[in-house]
């Protein structure tokens, strides 16, 4: 009788062995869904922070009516790439430093919709054209100074005519660091140099040529140093808008 029951056990054993492998043998997540967010103006891409900045939000509807999120960051230039997902058809959108592509009134209603309704399957491309809240963009090249400083030269305008998107102007900032992945999330205070305002008084500088140089005393030689502007409004999550990424070699 107890070799009976035993056999009994063993085999109830290996069958709810083999249903859990049956269970969890998902092929793994293959599909790939890339683009870049762009200017609608220019065509160029939305500068943006690696890993903190712009970020594309995706909502399969394969399944669930009100599935959660899933999003995926940008990287410094406006583009973006995941080798990992699953098959579906999902909502996509982009969130970052630019006039949002959905939107909503006081009542929750939905008032703007941009985003687009996407088959993701094999390797699939989506792109969005947006509006930046501010285009920064460099005047000249950054220079090395005798004293070891290093001096930035730009201007930064509005990105958008909707005066729902023409907050004051919070900051600009010079950022610094010795790797390529350099902004807010990412810089040296030590060299770093910000410009912060208060209230409507950072909106005169709109569209004028800014200066800024390095603090700190001399930069450490014989290294690249990779230099960064920011600028952002006081609307929302206060998003930076940035230039494209410089470099100085200081002997």
């Amino acid at each position: 009788m107890k070799k009976i029951i035993y056999y009994i056990a063993v085999g109830m054993i290996g069958a709810f062995g083999s249903s859990c492998k049956k269970v969890d043998n998902y092929a793994a997540p293959d599909v790939t869904l890339k683009g870049a967010v762009v200017d609608a103006s220019t065509g160029q891409g939305i500068q943006t922070e690696q890993g903190s900045g712009t970020r594309i939000k995706l909502l399969e509807i394969s399944w669930n009516s009100n599935p959660t999120p899933f999003y995926i960051s940008s990287f410094q230039d406006g583009t973006y790439n995941n080798t990992k997902l699953f098959a579906g058809k999902n909502v996509i959108s982009a969130e970052g430093p630019f006039v949002p592509l959905v939107q909503v009134d006081n009542t929750g209603k939905t008032i703007v919709d941009k985003s687009q309704t996407v088959d993701v399957k094999d390797v699939t491309t989506v792109n969005f054209s947006v509006e930046p809240l501010l285009r920064v963009e460099w005047i000249g090249t950054p220079v090395y100074n005798t004293d070891g400083t290093i001096t930035a030269t730009f201007k930064f305008t509005r990105g958008t005519s909707d005066p729902n998107f023409q907050q004051d102007i919070s900051d600009i900032y010079l950022f610094v660091n010795s790797n390529k992945y350099v902004g807010n999330n990412n810089y040296d205070n030590r060299y770093s140099t910000q410009i912060s305002y208060n209230g409507s008084d950072g909106n005169a500088a709109v569209g004028t040529t800014i200066t800024l140089i390095t603090k700190g005393g001399p930069l450490p030689g014989k290294r690249d140093y990779f230099l960064r502007i920011g600028a952002r409004t006081s609307y929302g999550l206060k998003y930076y808008n940035y230039t494209d990424v410089k470099t100085v070699a200081v002997p």
